[in-house]
């Protein structure tokens, strides 16, 4: 079986765009479970729930099939690939992934998916809680003020708005605090993790580095 590649950080660390570019190196299935909580929170927002629903977020979460293919994102067949990326999912997606109702059916899915080995995961809790076992493990991560700049720089290019970089920052600095002390599985360093701080690295550093270390991996289950 192929070495599982969990890469864990905060929002805005760069995760999804290093972990399809290597996977797209490596030739190995790229599982962005961040979309998958995504999709979820855009569901619940388009249903118009509130968090203290949970029986039926249960029931939303439990009937929605979602399909990753490539960087396309499709629930219940609709294409959310752009909508789960704005603003209004983003600031609800840290408490709606923080529901243990979604959390268990989400985490079900990525094992199912990663049964097989030869992917390449990033989330906020691959390395501790859906992927303990992955032979490499990386937590990604960076400045808020350097992960503001990034979030700035795409909400242009996406033309979602203007937000202030003192905005972005609290924004970030919220959904830390959420993901780092929720009750199910909060973010944090597993201890085997390798940490990588992204603040002044090209994308291409941080590709290469982790290319190295699965390489690595390879010829050590080789010996």
């Amino acid at each position: 079986m192929l070495p599982i590649i969990a890469i864990d950080g905060p929002a805005g660390a760069g995760k999804s765009t290093v972990t399809k570019l290597v996977a797209a190196r490596l030739g190995l299935l790229f599982l962005d479970t961040g979309a998958m909580y995504r999709a979820i929170a855009w569901l619940v927002l388009e249903a118009n729930l509130a968090l203290d629903q949970e029986q039926k977020i249960a029931e939303l979460v439990s009937q929605a099939k979602i399909v990753l293919t490539g960087t396309q994102v499709v629930v219940n067949g609709i294409d959310v690939t752009g909508l789960i990326r704005s603003p209004a999912v983003t600031s609800k997606v840290s408490e709606i992934a923080a529901l243990g109702v979604v959390r268990v059916e989400l985490v079900k899915q990525q094992q199912a998916i990663g049964a097989q080995g030869g992917i390449v995961a990033e989330g906020r809790d691959m390395c501790s809680y859906v992927f303990p076992d992955a032979q490499v493990k990386i937590f990604l991560t960076a400045s808020v003020q350097e992960r503001a700049r990034r979030r700035q720089m795409d909400l242009v290019d996406g033309r979602q708005g203007e937000f202030s970089l003192e905005q972005l920052e609290k924004s970030i600095a919220d959904r830390d605090l959420i993901d780092s002390t929720r009750e199910i599985s909060p973010l944090k360093k597993a201890d085997d993790a390798v940490e990588i701080i992204s603040d002044n690295l090209t994308i291409d550093e941080v590709v290469d580095r982790i290319v190295r270390m699965y390489q690595q991996a390879i010829a050590t289950a080789h010996l």
